[in-house]
């Protein structure tokens, strides 16, 4: 094992050329240590049977005390040794929402449940080095450098669509032992935190389009065909319903799936839960579908062409700490928010401009703000409204899920975590600083009415707008935004060398 341990070793104040062997094996064992004690203790609590059952509702805010944590590896030695496993996956979300994963055979798991796994830095920021001065805040051997997953064993799951190979979705470490500041499940778990110390929860579910097609005779960077016609939602099935399963068992309760307007276009609900679960379930559903689809010999894409909607909306409201009542929902019994949710509503509306960025960061998945426009107006009014699917925020009033906003301004493409983290920060501001409240077209002229948002359709508009938000620098933090923006730059100066239409389909499948 000594070997390995040398690979996880980094040093942060010191050239890392001038360390002996020594001295790395000594300060690896006191990060070892320190990444430990920092995370498995704070690991949060899911349902106990963890290979099957799943509670849409579930508390995921404990903190595991290490008797708890003793039960729990009981319970994964159990279904490892129930589901003859031979391998476990250490899954981390890259900026763009991927699963990136290092795999180890499942006898290890216990061992670096405590040690965590190494993995190159590169892997989850996706960009070459930065230059000098666009990141001169960072030693620039950081981006060369590795990082620790450490696992939160309440996501430990028994992948259905994979042979003998369990999964853990994990938190990122510096070999030093803090979290890693681009992390964007790290930044969500921020603002969930910043969340409940003003008082409450957040209820959330992702819906999610996709595109499913035939298996392409040719896929490279320069040329996509499809042979095979994309299918209708009664022609295949079995195909959904393994997948739709298989959600079930990795503890992503579907609510319902349906083929919304053409062949091949797919939408899954998720039930709503509380925390962090949301992004998770949407999470595994970006890895899951991909898998189920190959067994199949299909190919499915978030990345969709313009025609097609590919929309990743965040259905959520918020409830008070001990997550009883709703905090959206008027006691009056009309189809009306309340004033609590009016301000978080306005908090939105006047970040929208910057959401705009994370939440439909390619070129292409902008075009959809601007629908069959055919003026050439640089941006766009963000829109609201009660039960509108066409506004960008639509309050929904009705159901027995009780009122809930949906925010629209996702792309499919986005990564599920910095959509939950955004919406947070921008509806906790709204909550704090607001001194207007929206009026609906129905509703007393005592309520002042916001200045409309506007929403930037070129992606060089939106880099400006969120790196001119102090609100969302602060809330999702400095290193982020500035590693964000460096890296959309990068991706915008490569259009040309590498079509984005080929580049991103690619990716997304």
């Amino acid at each position: 094992m000594n070997n390995e341990e040398d690979l996880l070793q980094e040093d942060s104040t010191k050239d890392e050329g001038n360390e002996t062997e020594a001295n790395s094996m000594h300060k690896l064992r006191k990060t070892r240590k320190k990444v430990t004690k920092s995370h498995v203790y704070s690991t949060e609590v899911g349902e106990m049977d963890i290979s099957n059952s799943n509670d849409c509702m579930r508390d995921s805010s404990q903190i595991l005390t290490p008797p708890q944590l003793s039960s729990r590896m009981k319970h994964i030695r159990q279904a490892m040794a129930k589901n003859r496993l031979q391998f476990v996956r250490f899954e981390a979300t890259d900026l763009h929402g991927v699963s990136r994963f290092k795999t180890i055979p499942a006898h290890f798991f216990q061992e670096k449940v405590s040690q965590g796994v190494c993995m190159p830095r590169g892997y989850l920021e996706v960009m070459p080095n930065p230059k000098d001065n666009e990141m001169n805040h960072l030693r620039a051997t950081c981006f060369n450098s590795d990082i620790v997953l450490m696992p939160e064993v309440s996501t430990f799951r028994v992948l259905p669509w994979a042979e003998r190979t369990a999964r853990v979705i994990c938190d990122t470490f510096t070999v030093t032992g803090e979290p890693l500041l681009t992390s964007p499940r790290y930044i969500a778990k921020r603002q969930l935190s910043q969340l409940q110390a003003s008082g409450f929860s957040l209820l959330s579910a992702f819906i999610y389009d996709f595109c499913i097609f035939g298996v392409p005779e040719i896929l490279n960077s320069k040329t996509i065909s499809f042979p095979a016609s994309t299918f209708f939602n009664n022609h295949d099935q079995p195909f959904m319903q393994e997948l739709v399963d298989g959600l079930y068992h990795t503890g992503a309760n579907v609510e319902s799936f349906s083929s919304p307007t053409r062949p091949g276009q797919m939408e899954i609900c998720f039930l709503p839960e509380f925390g962090i679960s949301s992004a998770d379930n949407a999470f595994t559903l970006r890895t899951g579908v991909k898998e189920v689809a190959s067994k199949y010999n299909y190919i499915t894409s978030f990345f969709i062409e313009t025609g097609l909607c590919n929309s990743g909306v965040l259905s959520h409201s918020i409830w008070d700490v001990d997550r009883k009542k709703n905090m959206f929902c008027s006691s009056s019994g009309t189809e009306q928010i309340t004033i609590t949710g009016k301000k978080w509503l306005a908090g939105l509306l006047k970040h929208s401009a910057a959401l705009s960025c994370l939440m439909a960061p390619a070129v292409s998945c902008r075009k959809r703000y601007s629908k069959d426009r055919k003026d050439l107006k640089e941006s766009v009014p963000t829109t609201w409204g009660y039960n509108d699917n066409s506004c960008i925020f639509n309050i929904k009033c009705h159901g027995e899920k009780g009122t809930r906003i949906e925010n629209k301004l996702g792309s499919a493409t986005a990564n599920p975590y910095l959509v939950l983290a955004a919406t947070v920060a921008a509806g906790l501001d709204g909550l704090h600083t607001s001194d207007e409240v929206l009026a609906g077209p129905d509703e007393s002229t005592d309520f002042y009415q916001v200045e409309p948002s506007e929403i930037p359709l070129k992606l060089e508009d939106a880099l400006v707008a969120l790196e001119e938000d102090q609100c969302l620098r602060q809330a999702l933090g400095e290193t982020f935004i500035r590693y964000f923006v460096v890296m959309k730059k990068y991706e915008l100066e490569s259009e040309e060398r590498d079509a984005e239409r080929n580049k991103f389909l690619e990716y997304f499948i």
